[in-house]
């Protein structure tokens, strides 16, 4: 499949997340940048252009993410792969304590790590959208509790 991902695959990710970034939940309204289509597998790993290849991401978890697709685990110094929403179920890697996202497995911390989702100007951003009540969303709350949109 060619790297032209349509603007019907488009719709389809972004519906299908609940207009969400799948790895740090910030709805795409209160996002400053907006989200875009994520490769989860990156197309110079061989990842295609196809619907369960693709996650919607906000503009700082897709640039941070980059084209890896893994790390070292801190903890037990292997190497993981990053959480993938289209098998991995949000709360099965990640918990919420407050606006912090915390890493349960490896893969999570990993996914944390390098996503970088708890520096400073991220928790602040979601510390801002929860004091209005926007952050965790209704939709991101299914999620954290084990659900899948």
């Amino acid at each position: 499949m060619s790297r032209y991902v349509s603007a019907e695959l488009r719709r389809l990710v972004a519906q299908r997340a609940d207009y969400l970034c799948e790895y740090c939940l910030i709805a795409e309204a209160d996002a400053f940048f907006g989200c875009e289509v994520d490769h989860i597998i990156s197309e110079k790993h061989g990842g295609q252009t196809e619907a369960e290849n693709l996650a919607y991401a906000c503009v700082f978890c897709n640039r941070y993410k980059g084209s890896d697709i893994g790390s070292l685990d801190g903890q037990t110094g292997e190497y993981v792969r990053f959480y993938n929403p289209r098998v991995d179920v949000w709360g099965d890697h990640f918990a919420l304590d407050g606006v912090e996202i915390r890493g349960l497995s490896g893969t999570g911390r990993v996914t944390v790590r390098l996503l970088q989702l708890n520096v400073g100007s991220r928790q602040l951003e979601r510390r801002a959208l929860a004091e209005v009540g926007r952050y965790p969303s209704a939709a991101a709350l299914r999620r954290v509790r084990g659900g899948r949109a």
